[in-house]
């Protein structure tokens, strides 16, 4: 297999401004103090942050034929990641965000879908994009023209070939639900965000909403807790917690992106599950540190020492689901 980390799904070019606290009315302005471009998307953010953790990786996906496309295409390719299988598509401009950062990290967005809801992955193809140890679908619900039987095909076909795959999803109802049941059959670790997770099961245990998709296919579980930090639930009956690492955000966006990449990197490593997820949630952590996905990710060694050296949270969430 020529690559460690293929990334399906979603990207998109991002505008992003710190701090923003109020929108001025009219024709009016305010002053910030950082401004920033960034790819990011659930596809997007995981190729990169896996090219910084230093794993050989692929992105699949669409951009427009316009100037945010030339700019994600140039700026994925400048972290040596393959980017014959992303796309330009002729019918759509190219996903991308205005993100407006307020001082405490959170982050409002204007979302524009884009090529992401329009690029397809051709039959012929389907060996070249899973010819990679891990297979990562990122932004199920978001991928209009492959979400439901296209991506389940060939999530199929990933398992069949031997990928591990992991899947992230964007999704804000039960309305969603059927595109990511279409894919867990065939999905060894399913890594929402906690705010998903109850969006598309009306559940809010988490033990109830892990096996809610256990039940549906998927053989894992771990859910993104944001600052209370990650819950880790396999069918073999594994059940833990990682606490979230204390530190000042300046912005979250892309951090749940992150932390699947840096998953997927200690599952590389082979780290047992829990370091795993410990080493995820300090990738996502150092993205918080800076301003745009992947901003706080340098390198493996960097992650590694900020997992070991920096001090946890501990919230009573976390303390009550073991």
């Amino acid at each position: 297999m020529p690559w460690d980390y293929a990334s399906m799904g979603f990207y998109t070019y991002d505008c992003l401004g710190w701090p923003v606290s109020t929108i001025p009315p009219g024709g009016g302005t305010i002053l910030i103090d950082d401004l920033t471009i960034a790819v990011s998307g659930a596809a997007g953010t995981a190729a990169i942050a896996a090219a910084k953790l230093g794993v050989t990786t692929s992105a699949i996906g669409g951009v427009g034929q316009d100037m945010m496309g030339d700019w994600v295409l140039e700026r994925v390719a400048g972290f040596g990641i393959d980017t014959v299988d992303l796309v330009r598509c002729s019918n759509a401009p190219t996903s991308s965000s205005i993100v407006l950062t307020r001082e405490d990290g959170s982050r409002p967005a204007l979302h524009m879908k884009g090529a992401t809801g329009a690029f397809t992955v051709p039959r012929h193809r389907f060996d070249a994009v899973t010819d990679a140890k891990i297979f990562h679908l990122g932004g199920v619900g978001l991928m209009d023209a492959m979400d439901g039987a296209p991506n389940a095909e060939l999530m199929a076909h990933a398992k069949a070939r031997g990928c591990i795959t992991t899947v992230d999803v964007f999704a804000g109802s039960p309305d969603d639900l059927p595109d990511v049941a279409a894919v867990l059959p065939y999905t060894d670790y399913f890594i929402p965000s906690v705010e998903e997770a109850e969006a598309l099961t009306g559940l809010t245990d988490l033990g109830d909403m892990a096996r809610f998709f256990i039940e549906r296919g998927a053989a894992c579980c771990i859910f993104t807790l944001g600052a209370e930090g990650a819950y880790y639930h396999h069918r073999d009956g594994t059940v833990f917690t990682v606490p979230a690492f204390e530190i000042t955000p300046k912005c979250t966006c892309g951090c749940g992106d992150v932390f699947n990449a840096g998953f997927a990197v200690g599952l590389l490593r082979d780290m047992a599950p829990r370091d795993a997820v410990r080493f995820a949630q300090a990738c996502s952590a150092l993205n918080a540190t800076g301003l745009g996905s992947q901003a706080g990710i340098t390198d493996f060694d960097a992650a590694i020492a900020f997992m070991n050296d920096c001090p946890v949270r501990s919230t009573h969430r976390l303390a009550a689901a073991e």
